[in-house]
Formats: C-alpha cells, sequence, structure tokens
C-alpha cells in the first residue's frame, strides 16, 4: 500500500472494546483500513515491544503498513515500517537517523506547524493535520477548525491525513475543506463492528473523491 494511495489511517491501543487488535487486523484491511498505528502513550518501552510483535506480524500479513506511535527506537526494535512523532517528540530528522528509509510521520496543529513541515519534506512521508474537532484522545487541545484543513490542502504535496473526531458525521466537512485522507481512532476502536465501521467510512472517502 503506497501513502499516496492510503485514505483510512487507524490508530489505537493493542486492546480495543472489540478485542485485541491483532487478531482483528485481517478484518480491518478487507474493510478498507490502509494503515495502522499503535498508540501505548502510559506504556513503558518493554511492555510496547511485547503488544507489537502478534500486531506486526498481523499487518505485514494483510499488507498494511504498521506505524508505531512516538517512539522511533520502539519502531527499529520490532522492525516496524515507521514511527509517528509528534510536535513535542524527537524532531523529524532524529527520528529519520533512528528508522533509515522506513515511513516518518509528523503531527500539525497549526499553520506554521504545516508550513515548517512542508519545509522538511524530505524529511516525512506524510503529515497528520489536526485536531479538526476537539477530542478525548488530544486532551487539553482545541479543535482547529476546517481553516488549518483548507490550508493544507493549499500547500502540502506530502501525502496529509486529518484528525480529530473523525467519523461518520464529520467526514464530509473535511472532504468538503479539501481532505482527501483520514486518521480514526474513537469512530473504529469503540464500535460494535469495527470493521463495518471501517467499511463505512471508506466508502465515504471513496466516494468523496479519493486520492
Amino acid at each position: 500500500m503506497s501513502l499516496r494511495d492510503a485514505l483510512l489511517y487507524l490508530v489505537a491501543p493493542a486492546r480495543i472494546a472489540a478485542g485485541d487488535v491483532g487478531e482483528l487486523i485481517p478484518e480491518l484491511a478487507a474493510a478498507g483500513v490502509d494503515l495502522f498505528q499503535l498508540r501505548e502513550k502510559e506504556l513503558e518501552a518493554g511492555d510496547i515491544v511485547r503488544l507489537a510483535g502478534p500486531i506486526q506480524t498481523a499487518c505485514r500479513a494483510a499488507g498494511m503498513p504498521f506505524i508505531i506511535n512516538d517512539r522511533p527506537d520502539v519502531a527499529l526494535a520490532v522492525d516496524a515500517d515507521g514511527v509517528h512523532v509528534g510536535q513535542n517528540d524527537l524532531p523529524p530528522d532524529a527520528a529519520r537517523r533512528i528508522v533509515g528509509p522506513r515511513i516518518v510521520g509528523l503531527s500539525t496543529h497549526a499553520p506554521e506547524e504545516v508550513d515548517a513541515a512542508v519545509e522538511r519534506s524530505h524529511l516525512l512521508d506524510y503529515v497528520a493535520v489536526g485536531p479538526v474537532n476537539e477530542t478525548p484522545t488530544k486532551p487539553g487541545r482545541p479543535g482547529t477548525g476546517l481553516s488549518l484543513v483548507r490550508h493544507a490542502a493549499a500547500t502540502v504535496d506530502l501525502p496529509w491525513f486529518v484528525t480529530g473526531g473523525m467519523s461518520e458525521r464529520t467526514v464530509d466537512s473535511v472532504l468538503e475543506a479539501g481532505a482527501r485522507r483520514i486518521v480514526v481512532v474513537r469512530a473504529i476502536t469503540e464500535a460494535a463492528d469495527p470493521p463495518a465501521a471501517a467499511a463505512r467510512l471508506k466508502e465515504m472517502l471513496v466516494s468523496g473523491g479519493g486520492v
């Protein structure tokens, strides 16, 4: 799966409401999830490594890139496909030195951060933009609104994904603002049937214009 072809990016812990993510990966991939990021903010590196093993195996079998949140060292240790870093994590140049040719993604929350990412595009493979809507997965961070999506649409040539409360109720508005790709957390992780939720979101993205 090329990042430019990816539309639906799932970010989740190792266990969600419906069960272990590793066991759900085949169904999620079949339903249209293109990219998976393991996000375990409260765990130590060793614990993340142990949780990552079966997920990485499942992602590889499904042909789905497997990304580790925040920790380039863990991404390297588990032979993940890449790492996603935030504004207060290791900078992209340091992450790139650690993971080499693997995927490096960066969160951006303001126009100036988007512009800085564009200037460092040689170090990055994709950018995340948001959170458009305030979300409990980013406590204390206000929603950026759609203006940041429009700014990214006008300036970013890299693949970029919109974050922040993405669901069936919010996808249309970000597509209208120029987005084509989204990051989803709760709309899938809290769903009674995660693959079905993923399939509905993917259909909305595809019908909204694809890549």
